[in-house]
């Protein structure tokens, strides 16, 4: 998450409510911040402790193949999936772009939602029209400093073949991979996440989803 954020985005971003959601249990006055009630418009700051009291819920968790060319915003209305899944309120974590493909995790749990986004390892398979340079590996590994977002923390990356690269991300910023590969003159063919932390795609294929066990 890009903080400081409002409330309600850090609800809805953190898997716990659509923003309209938010706003009522904000209304009924059970989302605290660091201790205290917390009022619409409010902003979440790095570090700050919230809590959803009083809510029970039967926790969801959902590994999806999102296929390119569909928004994740897209995802809650697209009535086929829904159907498929069979549950309600459920919601992506984080995003993939609507050029890229790969998993994406759902759930209606906001403490896992957090976790992952805050600490859990993304992998991706990059293929670009450029043939690889093998220095590439050291620029990402020693932290790529980019005209976009500045100096970034090390990036694993591995080179599969002269177009096939294999990065690793802990930081996520948004278009992160794009960015980097477009500064340093590559032109991305195709984008595709097949790891989020010890959860892979494995066999799913594209608009294919399967139930998931996490443990916090």
């Amino acid at each position: 998450m890009n903080y400081p954020l409002r409330i309600n985005k850090y609800l809805r971003d953190g898997g716990f409510a659509s923003r309209r959601e938010a706003d009522k249990f904000i209304e009924d006055g059970i989302v605290f911040i660091n201790g205290k009630k917390a009022e619409k418009g409010v902003m979440v700051k790095q570090g700050d402790d919230v809590e959803v009291k009083k809510i029970n819920k039967n926790y969801k968790y959902i590994a999806y193949y999102k296929e390119r060319g569909l928004s994740t915003q897209d995802l809650p209305g697209k009535k086929s999936v829904i159907t498929q899944w069979k549950y309600k309120k459920v919601y992506p974590i984080g995003r993939l772009d609507k050029y890229s493909e790969g998993l994406l995790l759902l759930t209606n749990d906001g403490r896992f939602a957090r976790e992952v986004l805050e600490n859990y390892e993304k992998e991706y398979v990059v293929t670009t029209r450029e043939t690889l340079r093998p220095g590439l590996v050291r620029i990402f590994e020693s932290g790529m400093n980019t005209k976009t977002f500045g100096k970034l923390l090390p990036v694993k990356a591995k080179i599969v073949d002269k177009t096939t690269l294999r990065v690793i991300l802990k930081e996520g910023k948004r278009h992160q991979i794009r960015v980097m590969l477009d500064e340093l003159s590559y032109n991305v063919v195709s984008l595709k996440r097949v790891r989020i932390g010890n959860i892979k795609i494995g066999n799913l294929k594209p608009g294919e989803s399967r139930d998931i066990n996490v443990k916090l």
